[in-house]
């Protein structure tokens, strides 16, 4: 079983189809607070292929459409463009895959008999560069490939498509390269709701459909298109080719007559699209295999033309504020609520995880105390929160520091899995903890007050002098040894 050698991964496709998304040095910031490890972009923008350097997230890019023609005719083109749009920034960027085209079968200009050539482009310049056992070759499709998709043990490929496919098959097969599909129970649902039922369509249905031919139960759709493409390639006797899911997802946002189109909805298919998959439990047809997929998409895109849903499948907005809480572990939303046993009038604190790992607190903790906006200097030598001096310690007291700044939300103690809320106080000595309900009273405590309730002016020069004037008065104060209140 293909599991036992790295198990199923879930990425996330990174589109960039509005005019209003932060830059990409910032977008690596959220992918690496969330512990992203997978992402796909749609060309091989110079300015994302950087920002990913050096980070350990493994890259997909893309050779668009409109580069095909290009590509196929001549093998100068795609040795140029390896060598100044790849090579310059690997193997700081990750780039694991390339893909050649985008759902070409769908694309008006008919552009399908030049990607099997460019795919064959594309690979001889890896091989030139050595690379061609690293970076796999690739193209991505909609299940328009298919004819038939119901039931899934009649999956069979379109026959107008035939003089593309058999030659993309081939190239696939002969160099262990997956199958890429874009994958969406949604649109099924959407336009035959009598057909599909919105629970089969979520994850969610108590009950089976029994595929006639081979009997296998299957409980949701995804499983049942999935299962149609292995059969669809088993028929034409490829069957060591994978599939790699590369685009699926569910909008929160729809035209009134896309009633579906809900956080609520959004959440339930995500949630348990990972869970799914990082479970290794397969298909009906494929027990145990391993199914690499793509989320669709990190951000809303306000740009992309269409119906309302095409501008909403995005997980966070342009703010870099979540939609809707989501868990990349696959365990599943965690339910937040705010519990008052052992707490005061319910306040919570939010503290690291004992299962995050020391790369991760200390990712997170980077982030918190610069894009976060978190006053870390409690946490430096000599100040009141340096002691334990250990990343779990300085992790839990910067998470706190951002939970409490922000709404003391779930979102908020999220950082990718590590932050826990709690309902003890973990404040210890003279280290208080930060509460959104009050203002702490130590020395450590009016110094982060201060740096805080003047967050709205940073740029203000005597917040920054007042702040600088404190923390050196406090420093002198520990060095001495003297303990008098210097609370205003």
């Amino acid at each position: 079983m293909a599991g036992f050698c790295r198990g199923s991964i879930v990425g996330i496709c990174y589109g960039r189809n509005a005019d209003d998304l932060p830059t990409p040095d910032k977008v690596v910031e959220l992918i690496k607070l969330h512990n992203i490890k997978y992402v796909r972009i749609y060309d091989s923008n110079i300015q994302v292929l950087k920002a990913f350097a050096n980070t350990g997230v493994e890259l997909m890019v893309a050779v668009p459409n409109s580069d095909l023609l290009a590509f196929s005719q001549f093998q100068s083109n795609a040795d140029s463009w390896l060598k100044n749009s790849i090579l310059p920034y690997y193997p700081a960027t990750k780039i694991t895959y390339i893909t050649v085209g985008l759902e070409v079968t769908e694309s008006p200009d008919n552009a399908s008999a030049l990607v099997v050539p460019a795919m064959h482009n594309v690979l001889t310049a890896l091989k030139k560069a050595g690379l061609h056992k690293r970076i796999k070759v690739s193209s991505t499709h909609s299940l328009g490939v298919l004819s038939r998709s119901f039931p899934p043990s009649a999956g069979a490929f379109n026959s107008s498509h035939a003089s593309f496919l058999k030659p993309m098959l081939e190239f696939l097969a002969e160099n262990q390269s997956p199958f890429m599909i874009d994958l969406y129970p949604y649109y099924a649902y959407r336009d035959s709701p009598q057909k599909v039922s919105l629970d089969y369509a979520l994850f969610e249905s108590s009950s089976e459909v029994i595929d006639p031919n081979t009997g296998l139960l299957y409980t949701n759709m995804f499983d049942a298109q999935i299962d149609a493409l292995y059969f669809a390639l088993m028929a034409l006797n490829f069957k060591t080719i994978k599939v790699m899911v590369t685009e699926t997802g569910w909008p929160s946002k729809g035209s009134p007559k896309e009633k579906g189109a809900t956080p609520d909805n959004a959440q339930t298919y995500n949630t348990n699209l990972i869970r799914h998959v990082l479970n290794d439990t397969g298909t009906p047809a494929k027990p145990g295999e391993e199914l690499d997929v793509y989320i669709f998409s990190l951000f809303n895109e306000n740009r992309k033309p269409g119906l309302e849903s095409e501008r909403n499948w995005g997980l966070f907005y342009p703010d870099k504020t979540s939609i809707y809480n989501l868990d990349f572990t696959g365990k599943g939303v965690l339910d937040m609520t705010n519990s008052t046993d052992g707490s005061k009038n319910g306040t919570t604190w939010c503290i690291a995880s004992s299962k995050a790992s020391e790369a991760d607190l200390q990712n997170a903790i980077d982030w918190a105390c610069g894009p976060g906006n978190v006053d870390c200097s409690a946490i430096q030598p000599s100040q009141p929160c340096f002691e334990p001096d250990n990343l779990a310690s300085h992790a839990s007291f910067a998470f706190n520091s951002y939970y409490q700044q922000n709404g003391a939300s779930d979102v908020a103690c999220s950082f990718g899995g590590k932050g826990v809320k709690v309902d003890k106080d973990p404040s210890y000595d003279n280290c208080i903890y930060l509460t959104s309900g009050g203002i702490n009273k130590t020395a450590s405590s009016n110094m982060t007050a201060t740096a805080n309730t003047s967050s709205s002016a940073h740029t203000d020069v005597c917040s920054w002098i007042c702040v600088f004037l404190l923390t050196t008065l406090i420093t002198v104060i520990l060095n001495t040894g003297n303990v008098f209140d210097v609370s205003f």
